[in-house]
């Protein structure tokens, strides 16, 4: 279902420009900045096609990462893709253009109503940005590995899983699975539920093999940990690859979230990335996209065209929410509030 990593290098190597800026006098590109793997390259291609824009196309790993890049300017781009909690933090830092949806009509017509509704918590009025990708954050698991079902966030810290155990290497995500495991609320600001939390990180982390992003992936499929800390769109893709592992999302609840295009107040070219929008929002270019990263599509007219009825079906790419309880979706905490989550994660790291 998704062409192996080496294909999508050699296809992005086509497109990817270090130096953004220094095309920024051409008026036919358009300047992307998004996740690492998550787009089909061959839509990059099929854009520049059917336009005639030229698309530059760049990559982050994290949103910590990506955010300090576009604030000060350091390169000019038109389109980015964040989520759910740092779009809210660059719309209260001034740094996003409002969306004019009459130039995104395939947005309009095929965006499903719960996703706007969701993105409502975080871009009052959907005035910013369109959903593009959307998931959950759970436990992948080998069932030959471990003993018994792994229903529980709790599971990740017992001691016979020792280096059998990934967590995500994000400041956010790691503080929510503990967070989750008292009961708290993954966007808590109390100092002592905090200082419990980074308390319970730092007694794990004898036993976690490895602090990941993409990389619990392939360590997974490759049978080289037993537990791991995943995105639903990453669970797809490797129980295709590996039939012995198990997603599921943990009793205490989880995370919600939503990836999104915004367009930057400064963007060189607003119309450029405003067509490049509503092309991945057409029904055909989203259903490719999704057949690629795997990621489940808020579009609901590509979800219709899905063939493989398992897939349309499925619990992990299209799940019943109202099944579960506790779910949130990561709000933007203030500059204090990413200051404290950021100094407690240092301390866990260097613990």
């Amino acid at each position: 279902m998704k062409k192996i990593l080496s294909a999508f290098l050699i296809s992005t190597a086509i497109l990817f420009t270090t130096g953004c800026g220094a095309e920024e006098d051409d008026a036919n590109v358009v300047i992307v900045y998004n996740w690492g793997e998550y787009i089909d390259p061959e839509m990059l291609e099929q854009f520049e096609e059917e336009t005639g824009i030229r698309v530059i196309y760049d990559e982050f790993e994290t949103n910590e990462t990506m955010y300090p890049k576009v604030e000060i300017g350091a390169a000019e781009y038109d389109v980015v893709c964040p989520s759910d909690y740092m779009i809210s933090k660059m719309i209260q830092n001034d740094l996003l253009m409002e969306l004019d949806f009459e130039r995104l009509p395939n947005a309009k017509q095929n965006i499903g109503t719960q996703y706007w509704q969701q993105s409502e918590g975080f871009d009052p009025g959907n005035r910013y940005s369109v959903p593009y990708c959307w998931g959950t954050v759970g436990i992948l698991y080998n069932k030959t590995m471990v003993d018994e079902p792994i229903t529980s966030w709790a599971q990740l810290w017992d001691e016979k899983y020792r280096d059998e155990i990934l967590m995500q290497d994000s400041v956010r995500d790691a503080f929510m699975v503990a967070e989750k495991i008292y009961g708290y609320s993954m966007n808590t600001l109390d100092e002592k539920e905090l200082s419990a939390a980074k308390d319970a990180l730092i007694a794990q982390k004898p036993l976690v093999q490895a602090y990941v992003i993409d990389q619990v992936r392939d360590k997974m499929i490759g049978g080289e940990a037993a537990i791991g800390v995943i995105y639903s769109g990453e669970a797809i893709y490797t129980k295709y690859e590996n039939s012995d592992l198990e997603y599921v999302i943990p009793e205490e609840g989880t995370n919600v979230w939503i990836d999104s295009w915004v367009i930057l107040k400064n963007a060189p070219h607003k119309e450029n990335a405003e067509k490049f929008i509503d092309f991945m929002c057409r029904s055909d270019v989203a259903l490719k996209n999704f057949e690629y990263i795997t990621y489940s599509t808020p579009n609901e007219a590509a979800k219709a065209l899905i063939e493989d009825e398992e897939i349309r079906n499925s619990p992990i790419a299209f799940p019943d929410l109202t099944q579960y309880d506790n779910l949130e979706t990561y709000i933007y905490l203030g500059e204090e509030g990413d200051t404290l989550y950021n100094e407690l994660w240092k301390e866990v790291k260097s613990y």
